[in-house]
């Protein structure tokens, strides 16, 4: 695929002073380490003494719990205990995080089901944790699980959320109608009224389908109590600070009492934010054992054990005037939740479909009802972009079905409902404010680098072969994650390093790289002296982990916050070395060849490093001057930013097979600020590929019994390599006017472009045998399928 050149190929280049600032496309710096092997995953690491961990788990959808037989488990060798949610209780533990983003529109209370660790009176959905066994050895510890007798009495089940809002099967008690969230949002009435008055409606039922999220890394944990009556919890996730606090929350025990800590993580994209079940258990089981327990999971097992992605059933429609100019927009439908409530489980569907549905364009009013249902799968919780590609995805879907329907050119129809670059700021009816961007020009930039003009040809040489050729447009905008309270540290150490301590979490983006660029920018220092913890609870004043493509502009805003407090403090103890007066010390980073503190108007100065090399040494400093250079801070966290661009896809498809081929990708993306452009490449084709996976071959799929059919990736097909295109990637941006670096975020954006633009060109290369809409995934035998359907009715 197309990536930006390696710039340590030319190496006289990369050691010019500014090389590694702010805009520049720098490597990784932890690349090396992990391409020679020498990551530190958590299931990488041992400790000694420790005992290994199973989970026992439900193979019945739904089912009353009426006992559990572990007698013959207990005599096997090398078991060292078997806990159940009796012993979970008897200790004081709590049960799991029920977090619902929204309140019921007619304000019913929202029901929050109690839901502990391992199942006390019921299991839900197949996977539900009933008991952990803990042995000496894994193998021990699996076989004792299998020898684990669970006599449950199976109930009937429902998988799908519109099911499920027929009351036939009942979950929760505290839920009867299944129904967790009665959501709505907009002026129906003023939706309804510009209805009435459309000159042409388009109306599609749209189903996003539920996916499995496929980290590269399966999750794993290694729990501790130590001699000071302190849990310790070695586990991947996104965010150690906001980890502590559920972990420490269900285990009943004050912050101080527990740490957490991550090394290297390979990937999340959302589902190991979470407090799962297992992490509790095994911190229980650690403490009554008093030895580390581990627990790691089989890649099987992480099917039915991790939160699952999407899973969204709704009716979106879109009104138009005659000439083709939006009046309003509806949504109405079902957002599935699972079993339980997870993390971030009812946001997606509802309030962050708002949020992000009217994308680029001018839509005067919009409503949205959506119903969160209870049902016998496993919880869903946040996939990358949780909620926005989904909206992106209904409103590109509706404007290229509107534009088909009218006999108006689809490129014609978005450019009269762009939102001018002139309307900025712009108050949407989602209740956000757009603070930057210019859509015209991104969509015109990505037709001139897609050849769009040169389609024609493309598509009779395309039919010369036998192939049918679609193209389509996702013209997207997403919404970023609010503001978080972030930390901001920066600390001088004895080895003349500087080190960067922020609560946000890399699980794959790089984070070390652009947050030093960010540091050599503001002070100075020298690239390769700067190192990163981000994995430490105990280092953290705040952190909101990583997540809603907030990164670089949260952490990216800490760094320069606590950046200004070094100055200050270095402007006091400069001007104590100097013998100067501290109102004339300046202070410039120069490009990061060296921060220098100088006394205006002469050659006198001082590097910031020489400046901590002296601190170091234990120079006498009056009781006004700073001891240290280093700060510690808690950053506000900066506004939402609004990402956005134009995503060209091309594809073939084989009307005899179904099978679809990914030809052409080209891509301009208005991420304002680009701290390091390599990277951020980077993120564009990750997320391209996880949208081309869901529209084109991935799809969890249940048997009417609540069985789970898509366990192994022997029938879970992720996307392969030669699925994707050569990528062309380029940029349009327009700084952001909420945060200092004009940085918008990027690493959900790939799959919010992507997810449009190729079920956009499925469906027109499917166009000519009238057929208006197909769902994700479009698989050659759904596709092989709609074809024949339309020969025969034509026929």
């Amino acid at each position: 695929m197309n990536a930006p050149v390696d710039p340590t190929r030319h190496a006289p280049e990369f050691l010019q002073p500014g090389r590694f600032a702010v805009g520049q496309p720098v490597s990784r710096k932890e690349d090396p380490v992990l391409l020679r092997g020498e990551g530190r995953y958590t299931d990488d690491l041992n400790l000694p003494g420790q005992a290994y961990a199973v989970m026992v788990r439900s193979r019945v959808a739904h089912g009353v719990l009426r006992g559990l037989d572990t007698a013959e488990a207990k005599a096997m060798p090398g078991v060292l205990g078997i806990y159940t949610v009796a012993d979970l209780k008897a200790a004081g533990i709590k049960t799991m995080p029920a977090n619902v983003s929204g309140q019921n529109h007619d304000g019913r209370p929202v029901p929050k089901p109690a839901q502990w660790a391992l199942a006390e009176d019921k299991v839900r959905y197949v996977g539900d944790p009933i008991a952990m066994v803990v042995a000496e050895t894994a193998k021990q510890a699996k076989d004792a699980a299998e020898a684990v007798f669970a006599d449950i009495d199976a109930l009937p089940a429902v998988t799908e959320a519109a099911a499920a809002a027929k009351g036939d099967v009942v979950l929760h008690a505290e839920a009867p109608d299944n129904v967790v969230l009665d959501w709505k949002f907009g002026d129906a009435a003023l939706v309804d009224a510009a209805f009435a008055r459309a000159a042409h409606v388009t109306r599609l039922r749209i189903r996003n389908s539920r996916v499995v999220v496929c980290a590269m890394e399966p999750r794993s944990a290694i729990a501790e109590y130590d001699a000071d009556g302190r849990y310790i919890l070695r586990v991947g996730c996104q965010g150690t600070f906001g980890l502590r606090n559920a972990v420490r929350g269900v285990m009943d025990v004050p912050p101080e009492k527990m740490r957490v800590l991550t090394g290297n993580v390979g990937g999340s994209f959302g589902m190991k934010a979470s407090c799962y079940p297992e992490y509790i258990c095994a911190l229980h089981a650690a403490r009554q054992l008093g030895r580390p327990v581990k627990w790691t999971d089989e890649r099987s097992e992480s099917f039915l054990s991790d939160s699952h992605g999407r899973d969204h059933d709704h009716t979106a429609e879109l009104a138009l005037d005659k000439d083709g100019h939006f009046l309003a927009l509806r949504v109405t439908g079902y957002g599935n939740v699972g079993a339980y409530l997870s993390n971030s489980t009812t946001l997606p569907p509802t309030m962050n479909v708002v949020k992000n549905i009217i994308g680029v364009y001018r839509t005067p009013a919009i409503s949205v009802a959506v119903k969160c249902m209870f049902t016998n799968t496993t919880p869903v919780g946040a996939y990358r972009g949780a909620g926005r590609p989904e909206g992106n995805y209904y409103m590109e879907r509706l404007v290229d079905t509107a534009a088909r329907e009218m006999g108006i050119d689809t490129v014609e129809l978005r450019r009269r409902n762009h939102i001018a670059p002139e309307l900025m700021p712009y108050k949407a009816p989602s209740t956000m404010e757009y603070d930057s961007g210019d859509f015209p020009t991104v969509l015109d930039k990505a037709l001139a680098s897609a050849d769009w003009d040169g389609y024609a040809a493309r598509r009779a040489d395309s039919r010369r072969r036998g192939k049918l050729r679609g193209r389509g447009i996702g013209h997207y905008l997403e919404v970023t994650a609010p503001a978080n309270n972030e930390m901001g540290g920066i600390r001088f150490e004895a080895d003349g390093t500087v080190t960067i301590i922020t609560g946000t979490l890399d699980y794959g983006q790089g984070h070390a790289t652009p947050f030093a660029q960010v540091l050599v920018d503001k002070l100075g220092v020298p690239f390769e002296k700067i190192n990163l913890v981000q994995g430490d609870s105990d280092e953290l004043l705040a952190g909101g982990g990583t997540g809603g493509s907030r990164s670089i502009m949260n952490s990216g805003g800490a760094i320069i916050a606590a950046g200004n407090d070094v100055i200050e403090k270095g402007r006091k103890i400069a001007a104590y070395v100097l013998e100067a007066a501290v109102a004339d010390i300046e202070f410039a980073a120069h490009g990061g060849n060296g921060g220098r503190f100088s006394i205006a108007g002469t050659d006198r100065g001082i590097g910031i490093m020489e400046l901590a090399a002296k601190l170091r040494e234990g120079m006498t400093l009056p009781d006004d001057v700073p001891a240290t250079l280093d700060a510690a801070l808690v950053f506000p966290g900066v506004p939402s930013a609004f990402p956005n661009g134009c995503h060209i896809a091309e594809v073939e498809v084989d009307p005899e097979t179904g099978e679809i081929d990914m030809v052409k990708y080209h891509m301009v993306n208005d991420f304002g600020t680009l701290v390091n452009p390599m990277l951020v490449a980077g993120q564009a084709h990750g997320g391209v590929v996880q949208g081309i996976g869901q529209a084109l071959t991935e799809a969890v799929a249940y048997d009417e019994d609540g069985q789970f059919l898509t366990g192994s990736y022997m029938d879970y097909a992720l996307p392969r390599a030669d699925q994707a295109p050569d990528f062309v990637f380029e940029s349009h941006p327009v700084p952001a006017r909420t945060n200092e670096l004009g940085a918008k975020g990027c690493g959900e954006a790939g799959c919010a472009g992507s997810l449009p633009a190729v079920m956009n060109a499925v469906v027109d290369a499917l166009a000519e045998f009238g057929i208006t809409h197909i769902d994700m995934p479009a698989t050659p035998q759904k596709v092989w399928r709609a074809i024949q359907a339309a020969r025969a009715k034509a026929a």
